[in-house]
C-alpha cells in the first residue's frame, strides 16, 4: 500500500475508536500484522484488505484516494496508466483504478495475478457486500465460488453476488489479468432488469406494440 493509503487506513481506525489488537481481532489478523501493514511493512492479501475497509466502514476509494464522495466533475474522463491509483497485496496481486475519480457506486479495477498468487496468503475465502462483474484479458485464473470451482481463460467472464464466499488462485505459469468490476449492492438490484426487461418497458412507454411482442417473445412472458 502507498503511504498516503497507509495514513488513511490508520486515521479510520483511530476514527472508530478501534485499537489495533481490537481492529485486528475483529478482521481476523494478528495485531503485528496489522500494525506492520499500517506501518508499511507488510502488505494485506485481497481478503484482508476488504475486511478492513468493510469492518472500518469505508470505500476502496475512499482508501485509495481519501475521498469518500465526489461531486465535482474530473479535470478529464481518461485515465493514463501511469495515473492509475495502485494497491499492491501480499500475494503480489496488483489492483489498477480504472476511473479518475472515486465512484460510490462501483469499483473499476485492472487486476493481475501473478504466477501462483492468491486473493488470501492463508488460502481462505472470502466475502463481502455487492457484485462482482470479471472479464479475463489474459492468462488462466482458477476461481473458487461457494462449493463449485471455475477456471476462467482468456476472454471468459464471470459474475457473482459478491457475499457468495469465493477466492482467486492463478495456478499457472503466467500473469493473469482481467477487468472487475464491484458493484455496490444496491445498484446492483436497481440494475438487474434483464435488456429483454428494459426494451419492453421502453417500447410500453412509447407505444410501440411490436416492440412489446418482440420483448414478450424474448423473455418468454405472456403480457
Amino acid at each position: 500500500m502507498e503511504p498516503d493509503a497507509r495514513a488513511r487506513l490508520k486515521a479510520a481506525r483511530v476514527a472508530a475508536k478501534l485499537s489495533v489488537r481490537e481492529l485486528s481481532r475483529r478482521v481476523g489478523i494478528s495485531a503485528s500484522m496489522l500494525s506492520q501493514i499500517e506501518n508499511g511493512r507488510a502488505q494485506p492479501s485481497v481478503a484482508t484488505l476488504y475486511s478492513l475497509v468493510s469492518t472500518l466502514s469505508i470505500s476502496l476509494d475512499e482508501l485509495l484516494t481519501g475521498n469518500a464522495t465526489r461531486t465535482e466533475r474530473p479535470a478529464a474522463p481518461v485515465v493514463t496508466p501511469d495515473k492509475r491509483a495502485v494497491l499492491v497485496m501480499d500475494t503480489g496481486v496488483t489492483w489498477e483504478r480504472l476511473t479518475p475519480g472515486p465512484d460510490p457506486l462501483v469499483d473499476a479495477l485492472l487486476v493481475t495475478y501473478p504466477p501462483g498468487s492468491t486473493s488470501s496468503s492463508g488460502g481462505g475465502l472470502m466475502r463481502h457486500t455487492g457484485h462482482e462483474y470479471g472479464f479475463l484479458l489474459s492468462g488462466r485464473l482458477t476461481v473458487h465460488l461457494g462449493f463449485d470451482t471455475f477456471v476462467l481463460e482468456a476472454g471468459s467472464s464471470i459474475n457473482f453476488d459478491s457475499a457468495t464466499p469465493h477466492a482467486y488462485v492463478n495456478e499457472s505459469s503466467e500473469a493473469a489479468q482481467g477487468i472487475w468490476h464491484v458493484v455496490e449492492q444496491n445498484t446492483a438490484d436497481a440494475t438487474s432488469q434483464t435488456f429483454a426487461q428494459r426494451r419492453y418497458s421502453a417500447a410500453e412507454e412509447n407505444g410501440d406494440v411490436h416492440e412489446r411482442v418482440d420483448a414478450a417473445d424474448t423473455t418468454g412472458v405472456k403480457y
